[in-house]
């Protein structure tokens, strides 16, 4: 790549986890009391593979899961954030902003932790857009990551489809919950955002979804 002529740059803010609202769900800092209940029920039980790849979970009684809710609510990196149903109200999930580093503009999204009825649906691939929107465009950091272990094909084809480019293997990179993990690599860069917002738009805009909510064409497809 040619270098960039960067004299000119300044650091960048750090999120402030202000609401950001959306049209199937909005974010919101997470707050273990307000959110506990509908993320226990949320989080637990449906989806036993949800925790295989986290460094923590699943939680077998609602007080240690109470206690890490805690945690990651006072924890500034990384900075969590509550997915909210609009429609209901309920909180889902979990995401959150993590490796925030303002001098460089890179930042990356991680630790998604989605309950069964917010998986595969518009609102998963709208809560991961609005913390990239906000990276770019509210923020103006130049670089945002995803990072998963590269046995987790769920999370390796997510990064795919949400416009992510893998960059490569970091091999034995951690040991988590007694195994080796190799850690992929995926990032967007702030010369690419404008080509994934414009597919994410085209993605979550009212009429490429049919009377009952299915997509008319893929993200991948609108990207281009």
């Amino acid at each position: 790549m040619t270098s960039q002529d960067l004299s000119h740059w300044q650091p960048r803010p750090t999120p402030t986890q202000a609401p950001l609202p959306g049209r199937f769900v909005r974010l919101e800092a997470l707050d273990a009391a307000r959110h506990g209940d509908d993320l226990w029920q949320a989080l637990q039980g449906p989806d036993p593979a949800l925790w295989d790849y986290l460094p923590y979970g699943p939680f077998a009684s609602r007080e240690p899961f109470d206690a890490w809710l805690r945690g990651n609510a006072d924890s500034r990196d990384p900075l969590f954030y509550t997915v909210i149903d609009q429609a209901s109200g309920r909180a889902l999930g979990v995401l959150s902003f993590l490796r925030i580093t303002p001098k460089d503009g890179v930042i990356e999204i991680g630790h998604i932790a989605f309950g069964k009825d917010m998986q595969r649906t518009p609102g998963s691939t709208e809560a991961v857009w609005l913390l990239a929107r906000h990276a770019f465009d509210d923020l103006g950091y130049r670089r945002l990551e995803w990072k998963c272990n590269a046995r987790n094909a769920r999370s390796m084809r997510a990064a795919e489809r949400l416009g992510f480019s893998f960059e490569g293997l970091f091999r034995q990179h951690m040991i988590v919950k007694g195994e080796n993990r190799d850690t992929a690599w995926f990032s967007i860069l702030d010369g690419e955002w404008p080509q994934v917002r414009a597919g994410f738009e085209c993605w979550l805009a009212v009429d490429n979804f049919d009377g009952e909510g299915r997509q008319k064409q893929s993200l991948e497809a609108l990207r281009g």
